[in-house]
């Protein structure tokens, strides 16, 4: 077994951030870690507010070469209006399944002003925000931006067709399903056996016999899903990735295991959208 504290060590963090900096509703996290012999969950999923968050990304650098932080939340939102290109493409497949796509512009006070937490937390953290170099990095604090409705499409093929998306949100009572929530853990399950992830098969089925979950639950599930989003970009296969976007507009980072859906293809080359 790797040594947790070697200099070969990666982080991979998997943050939802709720958007808002609510102490009443905070974000989830999770710490997956990464060195040449095995790939372990090292933090299981908790609630997180932005600045808790600040802080174990913190400690992170502090024991890995390289951290890569997998965040829920649009990173880059330069439109003052309406929503971004990314978020159209991707809205062309999360719609098709029975999802939807939150537009993200500057206008939403609390979420993307300019006083919005989201901009403090990453001047605060430093990271360097460019998805290519994270893969190719041996060192240094990186950010990506992900999007776990997407990447759920993509690990999972039920999901994927007219009104496939799972409804695993308890706070949205009339549509939530528990079943729905069991069945996105079993996909965690499966999806994170592919890198032989130590602890994730616990975590998954303490969700799996959780029959009252809260919200709280679905976003440490969410946080989960950043993390694998995360450690799938940096260890598979670039061919079995995506990026949707580019680092002036805004972009998502997702799985393309069996490569990338037609329908974001179509989106993208409609709206002139880099997607690779």
């Amino acid at each position: 077994m790797g040594d947790p504290g070697s200099a070969t060590t990666i982080s991979v963090v998997g943050f939802d951030s709720a958007w808002t900096d609510n102490p009443k509703a905070p974000g989830a996290i999770c710490v997956i870690r990464i060195d040449s012999q095995r790939a372990w969950l090292h933090v299981a999923p908790r609630l997180a507010s932005f600045s808790e968050a600040e802080a174990i990304i913190r400690a992170e650098t502090l024991e890995g070469g390289k951290c890569l932080v997998a965040l829920d939340q649009p990173t880059i939102v330069p439109n003052l209006s309406g929503s971004r290109p990314v978020d159209k493409v991707a809205g062309a497949l999360i719609s098709w399944v029975g999802g939807g796509v939150q537009p993200a512009n500057r206008s939403k006070l609390g979420m993307f002003d300019d006083a919005a937490p989201i901009w403090r937390f990453k001047q605060a953290i430093g990271a360097i925000e460019d998805p290519e170099a994270a893969r190719a990095a041996s060192s240094g604090l990186f950010l990506i931006e992900v999007f776990p409705a997407l990447a759920l499409v993509v690990m999972e093929s039920a999901y994927c067709k007219r009104y496939g998306a799972p409804k695993y949100n308890p706070a949205n009572r009339k549509m939530f399903k528990l079943e729905h929530l069991h069945s996105v853990a079993e996909t965690i399950r499966t999806f994170g056996s592919l890198r032989a992830l130590e602890q994730l098969e616990l975590w998954c089925s303490d969700v799996s016999t959780n029959l009252m979950p809260r919200k709280a639950d679905q976003d440490k599930v969410d946080a989960m899903i950043c993390g694998l989003i995360g450690l799938h970009w940096l260890v598979a296969p670039r061919d079995q990735s995506v990026m949707i976007g580019d680092l002036d507009n805004g972009y998502m980072i997702a799985p393309a295991v069996n490569g990338i859906h037609e329908r974001l293809v179509t989106a993208a080359r409609k709206r002139n959208v880099p997607i690779r």
